[in-house]
This record gives C-alpha cells, sequence and structure tokens, in this order.
C-alpha cells in the first residue's frame, strides 16, 4: 500500500470511529430498554427473547449524530401475527420511558423507537425463533445467527468495517434495499473477513471480469465454483459477486447486488486506488448548473426531473420512486440516446434524477406488414 493511500485510509478511520461516551450512554440505555422490554413480554404471557443486534452489536457503528441500535424480538415459531405483538407489547414500554414510536412498513412491519435527548434511536424488529436458518419465514429472522459469526471474527478489523462502510456510502452504493440493489453492512463484514483489509478488498473486487462471476464461500460449504453453480438456485447466482452466506450455504449474502451498482463501485474504487482523497468518503455534491453547461456546449440534453409519491417513506417509497424512473427511461429510450441518468433518494417522499441524453437521427417506426397493402 502506498504512504499516501495509507494515510488517507488512516486519517479516515480517525474521522470514524464513534465517541466513546455516546456508545457507553447508549449501551446503557439499551441495557434498560431491553429489560423493561423483557418484563413486559413477560407480563403479556408471550414466549419472546430480546437481543441486540446489527453493527451496535458487533462493534462496527460508524461515528454519528443519531446512532441506530437495532433491537430484534425473537417471537416463539407458535406465533404468526409478529408486528401485532410486538407494538402490543413495545407501546407501553415506551410510553414509561417517554419514547416515541413509529411504524415501518415492509415485508414485516418493524418500529423506530425515537429517544428524546440522546444521541440515537431503536429500531425494534420481529423475528421468528428458528433453530436452523433453512427454517426462515423471513429474511429478517437469519439475523440472530449472522451477529454471534461476525462478533467473534471481527475483532481487530471493526476499523476496516467502518472506512468500507463510510467509502459505499459516499458513492451511493451502500444497501440492499430495491432502490439500491448495493452491498448491505453484513456482507461488507463477511467481505473485510475475506480479504483483511478496506484497500485489499477494493484491490480484489475491480479485477471482477464483468463476464465472470466472483465465488466467495468463506466457510468453504462448497468444494468448487463449479458446485456453488450446480447446487445453488439459479436465481441466488446472477448478481457480480456470489457470497455465499458462512451460517447458511443455500443463500448468497450479495444476491441483491445488481451488475449496474456494482460497476459504479468499481469504478470509484479504481478512482480512489489510482488517486486517493478523502473526498471519496464524504456525500457526492451535485452541481446542476455545472452539469447543464457541459451539455449545452457539447449539444447533448439535460432533464432534471423531482419525483413525488405518498408510499411511506424508505424502502417501499425508494423504489417506487426508482421504478418510475426506470420506466421513464424506458419510454426516453425511443427518441433519444441516454448517455448518463442519475437518481437519488434519501429516504422522504421525493427523490431527484436527471437524465443526459442526445436526440436519435432516425427514430424507426414499426408499422403493418407490407402483405397489407390497404394499411400500407
Amino acid at each position: 500500500m502506498g504512504e499516501s493511500l495509507q494515510k488517507v485510509v488512516n486519517n479516515q478511520i480517525r474521522i470514524l470511529r464513534p465517541d466513546p461516551e455516546a456508545i457507553k450512554s447508549l449501551h446503557k440505555l439499551s441495557k434498560e430498554f431491553i429489560s423493561k422490554l423483557g418484563d413486559e413480554l413477560k407480563k403479556c404471557r408471550i414466549n419472546a427473547d430480546v437481543f441486540v443486534g446489527g453493527s451496535f452489536a458487533k462493534g462496527t457503528l460508524l461515528k454519528s449524530d443519531n446512532y441506530d441500535v437495532d433491537v430484534f424480538v425473537r417471537f416463539d415459531w407458535k406465533y404468526e401475527f409478529l408486528s401485532g405483538m410486538l407494538e402490543k407489547v413495545l407501546l407501553p414500554v415506551a410510553k414509561e420511558l417517554k419514547m416515541k414510536v413509529e411504524k415501518i412498513h415492509g415485508s414485516r412491519d418493524y418500529f423506530k423507537v425515537l429517544i428524546e435527548d440522546t444521541p440515537g434511536y431503536f429500531e425494534v424488529i420481529p423475528v421468528t425463533k428458528i433453530k436452523k436458518p433453512k427454517e426462515e419465514r423471513n429474511v429478517t429472522d437469519l439475523t440472530y445467527f449472522h451477529g454471534p459469526y461476525v462478533r467473534k471474527r471481527i475483532k481487530g478489523l471493526e476499523d476496516q468495517v467502518r472506512v468500507a462502510k463510510q467509502f459505499l456510502k459516499s458513492q451511493e452504493v451502500y444497501g440492499a434495499e430495491t432502490y439500491v440493489r448495493g452491498f448491505s453492512g453484513y456482507t461488507i463484514e463477511l467481505l473485510i473477513l475475506r480479504y483483511r483489509s478496506f484497500v485489499k478488498m477494493l484491490r480484489a473486487l475491480v479485477k471482477v471480469d464483468s463476464g465472470r462471476r466472483l465465488v466467495i464461500d468463506l466457510a468453504k460449504h462448497y468444494k468448487n465454483t463449479n458446485e456453488v453453480f450446480i447446487q445453488l438456485n439459479e436465481a441466488k447466482t446472477h448478481s457480480p459477486v456470489i457470497l455465499i452466506d458462512p451460517t447458511y450455504k443455500e443463500r448468497n449474502a450479495l444476491a441483491a447486488l445488481s451488475q449496474e451498482t456494482f460497476g459504479k463501485f468499481v469504478q470509484s474504487a479504481k478512482n480512489f486506488l489510482k488517486k486517493p482523497s478523502l473526498k471519496f468518503f464524504e456525500k457526492k455534491k451535485i452541481d446542476l448548473d455545472k452539469i447543464r453547461l457541459q451539455c449545452k456546449s457539447k449539444g447533448l440534453n439535460f432533464v432534471v426531473i423531482s419525483i413525488d409519491t405518498d408510499k411511506q417513506p424508505g424502502d417501499i417509497a425508494g423504489t417506487k420512486l426508482k421504478k418510475f424512473l426506470d420506466m421513464l427511461l424506458l419510454e426516453t429510450e425511443s427518441y433519444f440516446v441516454i448517455k448518463e441518468s442519475y437518481f437519488r433518494y434519501n429516504g422522504g417522499a421525493r427523490g431527484v434524477a436527471y437524465i443526459i441524453a442526445k436526440a436519435k437521427k432516425e427514430i424507426v417506426c414499426i408499422g403493418p406488414p407490407i402483405t397489407m397493402k390497404k394499411e400500407v
């Protein structure tokens, strides 16, 4: 690793380490919250366990003004309507602790619990208690197995995970949500476990050929790459990187990763390795006026679009907005050559996009067959 590259990475690591006092405060609050939640579950005679997961539990949180702590309530297999049961026990606990609760809709509804005068909030997620990963009813049920696997192996690599997460967030390829189709926090942790450093991870992934897929099998569930493609469901092998979940051999943890998102990541990684800078860890600033002038000088069309939705903010709204843009691009391609398109969604009810295009010289309109003489 060159000195300049090492210096940039080390500087970024120092920036990303969370405040020890804030983490200490969150640990104390989490302990109280979990205890109260456990007591309420017993009071309601509901068979369920409570545990902390995510980056907070693994020690890989990024420094923030508002930390998120994932709390999972693991219900017995016999229960079906988990979100409703969780809401029943959560509301009185939140009221007692003077916390505000927001319901977030998803494949299984969960809750955001806001804490006054504290630099953080809880995301309380209902999951089913399963003995083996293959018994999952929802992908969140697998989280119980992910935490212990990572915690046991990640010691000493936490900073590498942080810098990798920040890089991917800044390059807008972080998140397995449908409108992103990128890298989840868990997959980043697994990649760091595989390559042992952020830079080594970048150097390995930029070498992935677009025509061939990279297979990573940390737990060596399969004898070789061929066996992966033979035994794994074909629908799970379309991503450019196939990352076998070490806790569940039948799952590709990077199945959501699209070729488009991976290509964006590879280009950013190449640029960073070539010319390291802290700017790669900052959110990209879009200068629309500058882009407009550049397009004008090149004779290109430039359109900025603001898209609104009444869907719930988050994955649902983001996916709806991205789907609309994709449909718009498909229609636009009939009359223009798309040079570039960009979409940004920050979690509210609105997404912003721009399209750079050049009008086609010829437009093919398919008419009736020449045998239909009257119509022709």
